[in-house]
């Protein structure tokens, strides 16, 4: 490991909620393309299949146009869901500083539905300080909107 790996502090979001709904019925919700739209960002050629690559588009900053670039590492259905999470541009202090992080979803059956639990690991400090601020908080509002949105497509079946 180099010496700049050993001083580097990096960070984890978690957020975890028990939403009233079957695994199955929530990772419709996780990996439907037209679903992750509305719950997350525009999201192009997202397809849960391991390698995977694709795109969440938001707002550009400085030298960087928007893009995070994503690739699928895990899927086992209604169980864990993981893609690689880069984005930002090196010329970018704060908001779209460079980022190379992972997120992880993972579905648990429980009594009264399913504890979903994600977890965006890797945030290096200070360089992705203002990303993990913005992100946690961001977090905490897009699963109880991953509920909401199963909640509706639970009823319209």
């Amino acid at each position: 490991m180099t010496q700049a790996a050993l001083q580097s502090d990096t960070q984890d979001i978690v957020v975890e909620e028990v939403l009233p709904h079957a695994p199955e019925t929530i990772w419709k919700t996780l990996t439907s393309g037209a679903l992750i739209d509305r719950w997350l960002m525009k999201s192009t050629g997202f397809q849960a299949v391991k390698g995977t690559r694709f795109t969440f588009e938001t707002t550009p900053a400085g030298a960087w146009d928007g893009l995070i670039h994503c690739e699928v590492l895990e899927v086992k259905p209604s169980e864990r869901l993981s893609y690689s999470w880069r984005g930002g541009h090196d010329g970018n202090v704060g908001y779209g500083a460079p980022l190379d992080t992972v997120v992880t979803w993972t579905l648990a059956k429980v009594d009264g539905g399913t504890r979903l639990c994600l977890v965006h690991s890797g945030f290096v400090l200070p360089k992705n300080a203002t990303a993990l601020q913005n992100m946690g908080g961001g977090w905490k509002k897009v699963v109880p909107n991953i509920g909401t949105i199963t909640g509706e497509q639970a009823k319209g079946e």
